[in-house]
C-alpha cells in the first residue's frame, strides 16, 4: 500500500513570542515494513537533520526573533509492506525495559498484566494483554491529558491512544518484556481518513512486533511509523517550548491527498 501524507501543524499566539524551540520527529525512516519514496519538511527556516538516541530522525527548530505564529508542514509518499509483521533491529532492546514517569506500573497494572499473561512472554500472551486492555480502557477523549500516567488512565478505565500505549508499555515492562512507544499515522480506509496515532511495539525473540490497543490490532498493515521512544515525550511528532506569547492555539491537520487513489488503482 502506498500512502501520500500531508501533515500541517499551526501554532498561533495571542501576543508576540520572544523566542521558541520546537523538537520535530516528523520524518519516517526506511525499514523492513516501509519504503520512503519521498519526504519533505517545510519550516520557517532551514534546519539540519539529526539522529536522536532512539534512532529517530530529529530536527530542532529555533526561532530567536519575535513571532506570533509557527507553521510546520510535512509532505511525502511512503510504501507500506502489509505482509511484514515484524521489524528486526541490530540495537539492544534492553533500554526499553526502563520505566518512566508516564509508564510506571503500579500494583493494579502489575496484577492485571500477570493475570492476562501468566507465565507467557510470547506474542499470543501479549495479544491477550492487548485485547484485555482494549476492553478495560474504552477510547474516550477529554478524560486524560498529555501528562496523564499509565496508572492514572488505567484507574480511570478510559483514555486515548497515548494512554492505551502507556498502559501496555507499563504492563509489558512489568513482565520483563522490552516495549516501546511508537508515533505515526494510521490509514483508516479511505483517502481522507489518515490520522496521527500511537501504538506499542514489544521485543519478542529477535524482532519488534506491533500492538495497537486502541484498535485491537496486532498486525501493522495500516500503520506508518515516525518515531519510537520510552514514552510519548520521546516520540511525539512535535514538542516545543517558548518564552512569552500568552495564550496559544494549536491546529493540526493530517490527510491523504488524491495521489493515494492514483497509486492504488
Amino acid at each position: 500500500m502506498k500512502l501520500s501524507i500531508r501533515h500541517d501543524t499551526t501554532y498561533r499566539y495571542d501576543d508576540k513570542v520572544r523566542a521558541s524551540i520546537q523538537y520535530l520527529r516528523l520524518t519516517p525512516q526506511e525499514s523492513e515494513r516501509q519504503h520512503v519514496l519521498s519526504w519533505q519538511l517545510t519550516l520557517p527556516r532551514p534546519v539540519r537533520a539529526q539522529i536522536d538516541p532512539f534512532g529517530n530522525v530529529f530536527h530542532v527548530l529555533t526561532l530567536d526573533e519575535p513571532h506570533d505564529a509557527i507553521v510546520i508542514s510535512a509532505r511525502g509518499q511512503v510504501e507500506i509492506d502489509e505482509r511484514q509483521e515484524a521489524e528486526h533491529d541490530k540495537h539492544s532492546a534492553f533500554p526499553f525495559l526502563r520505566f518512566t514517569r508516564l509508564t510506571t506500573a503500579d500494583d493494579a497494572l502489575r496484577e492485571f498484566a500477570a493475570r492476562q499473561c501468566g507465565t507467557r512472554r510470547d506474542r499470543s500472551g501479549l495479544i491477550d494483554l492487548m485485547q484485555a486492555l482494549h476492553e478495560q480502557m474504552p477510547f474516550k477523549k477529554g478524560v486524560t491529558g498529555l501528562d496523564s500516567t499509565a496508572a492514572e488512565a488505567f484507574a480511570g478505565r478510559a483514555g486515548v491512544c497515548q494512554d492505551h500505549t502507556h498502559a501496555f508499555l507499563a504492563c509489558a515492562r512489568s513482565l520483563g518484556v522490552p516495549a516501546r512507544f511508537v508515533s505515526g499515522y494510521l490509514y483508516q480506509g479511505n483517502e481522507q481518513n489518515l490520522a496521527s496515532h500511537a501504538w506499542a511495539e514489544a521485543w519478542i525473540g529477535d524482532a519488534w512486533y506491533s500492538f495497537d490497543v486502541t484498535n485491537n490490532l496486532a498486525r501493522p498493515e495500516r500503520h506508518l511509523k515516525l518515531a519510537v521512544g520510552l514514552d510519548y515525550l520521546d516520540a511525539c511528532p512535535v514538542r516545543g517550548m517558548r518564552r512569552g506569547g500568552g495564550g496559544e492555539q494549536m491546529h493540526a491537520k493530517v490527510d491523504a491527498p488524491p495521489l493515494l487513489l492514483v497509486q492504488e488503482q
